[in-house]
This record gives structure tokens, sequence and C-alpha cells, in this order.
């Protein structure tokens, strides 16, 4: 950044408590609470569609590797065109973590989705009744428990419209859901199987069933044929090994995801647009 923008960016954090800066096309970089009111205040990326607003928004949760910008990159850079307002959060960054995949996370890192919906809320670009939660892996199970009745989601006073995940860890998710779901994994997951997401999806968990037919707000499942763990990643033509597990990208899978992704949130979040 020039001098001239570290001075404006100073500025803003001055007036505002928060620091915004240039990351790339269309992406600024904003810190989402002041570090006096809130230490480490998180950061994230943030991306704006084409037009006048307020638009719908959609916070982005990543996996235990953390790399919020790839995911910035491969997924808020593609959701903001579709007309969203994208905020990719980085949990890992403030806190000093490099991953949690080999261990367990802070267990603060589950108000995360709702201290970015909080700053979301504030802004005049987004509307705050047509807001999203989406995750990745460790990032997809934190969004369907963001939205879970429960601790984490009775204590703030905004609320999700919706929720979607990619390969959560659905075994994770033992109680009703509060708005409606999408969830999408590969059939040949070795990480985050897909028969635990179908045990979710019918009202069960890894102690039996624990929601009845008809209790929640409804979860979509959608299973994907000969796909592995972060079959979106098209870093991972070449297939690798993670933490024991097996990673490769399915273009079929990730166009077909992204396809459904669009579907869902237009359904959820542009009812509003339409008059209904």
């Amino acid at each position: 950044m020039s001098k001239l923008g570290i001075v404006a960016a100073l500025t803003a954090f001055l007036l505002t408590g928060r620091i915004t800066a240039a990351f790339d096309s269309g992406a600024n970089v904003v810190e989402l609470e002041s570090p006096i009111a809130r230490a480490p205040p998180l950061q994230g990326l943030l991306r704006r569609p084409v037009g006048a607003g307020p638009f719908p928004a959609v916070v982005l949760l990543h996996s235990c590797n953390g790399n919020w910008t790839k995911l910035d990159e491969r997924w808020g850079k593609q959701i903001a065109p579709w007309g969203y307002v994208t905020l990719t959060v980085d949990s890992f960054g403030p806190r000093g973590i490099d991953n949690t995949c080999s261990n367990g996370s802070p267990a603060d890192l589950a108000f995360d989705a709702y201290r970015a919906l909080d700053f979301l809320v504030q802004q005049r670009s987004v509307d705050p009744d047509r807001v999203a939660v989406l995750g990745f892996s460790q990032g997809g199970w934190l969004a369907l428990s963001s939205v879970e009745r429960g601790v984490v989601e009775h204590t703030s006073h905004n609320k999700f419209r919706a929720a979607a995940a990619f390969y959560p860890t659905c075994r994770a998710v033992r109680g009703n859901l509060t708005v409606p779901a999408l969830v999408m994994v590969g059939e040949l997951d070795d990480w985050t199987p897909a028969e635990d997401c179908r045990q979710l999806a019918k009202g069960g968990d890894d102690y039996g069933v624990s929601r009845q037919p008809g209790q929640g707000a409804p979860i979509k499942l959608i299973v994907y044929p000969g796909a592995y763990h972060v079959f979106d990643s098209p870093a991972l033509k070449t297939p690798k090994q993670s933490f024991g597990h097996h990673l490769e990208y399915n273009q079929a899978a990730a166009e077909q995801s992204a396809i459904a992704l669009r579907e869902f949130l237009d359904a959820m979040l542009r009812d509003k647009e339409s008059g209904n």
C-alpha cells in the first residue's frame, strides 16, 4: 500500500474503528471490530456486487487449515457477482493459529460467524434480514452449529436467514436447526463421511436419533458421486494426502455445487425482492 493509502486507512480507523485496505480487484481487507472493543479483533475480506443496494450477504468460514484468502478467491469472488456482499472471515490470523486440523480449535471460534454478522448488519450496502452463513469442512460445521438451536445461536440479536456447508463434520451437529440448510459432500470423502451427513439429514447423529421428523428447519443434502474432501478446489487437480485423508478436485462436483449453492441462496435470500 502507498504512503497515501496508509494515511487514508489510519484516518478511517480513527473515525470508524476499522482499517480497510485494498486486497485485489473487488476485495477489501476489513477489521470487523475495534481492537479497543474486542481483542483480538477479527478481520476479513469484503466484496460488494455492482449496483445499488442493500444486497443480501454471505459470511464465509474457512476450513481447519485456514487459507482464508484462497477461500475468498475461490468462492467470495464467485458469489459476489451473483448479487451478494461476501465477507470471508480470517479466524486464525488474529489468534496466531496456523491450523487446527490435528488438534482442537478454540471454543470462542464458535462465535465468529455472529461477529461477522454483527459487522455486516452495520453496512449500508447490506440488508440485515438477508444474510446467510457458508462454511467449508471445519467452517461448514461451524456454519451449521451457528444456526443450531442452542447457546451460540441465542447469544446474538442478529440472526442468519440460511446456512450452507461444504463437507462439514456432520456428526457434531445434534440439535434442531433454526433456519434451512444446504449440505454438500463427496461420496468418497474419508475425512467428513457422507454417511454422517445422511444421518444428519434424517435427524440422527452418532448417539442415535436426536431430532424427530418435522422438527427444526429442513436440511437439504447433496452427495456427489466419485468426489473426495475439498472437491471444489482446482489447486487439488493433483490429489494429495493431508493428515491421513485424501483430498482431490472434482470438476463435475465443483460445477454442480456452485449451481446448487446459487439456487439455494437465491431461494433463501431473494424472496423479499419479489415482494414475498
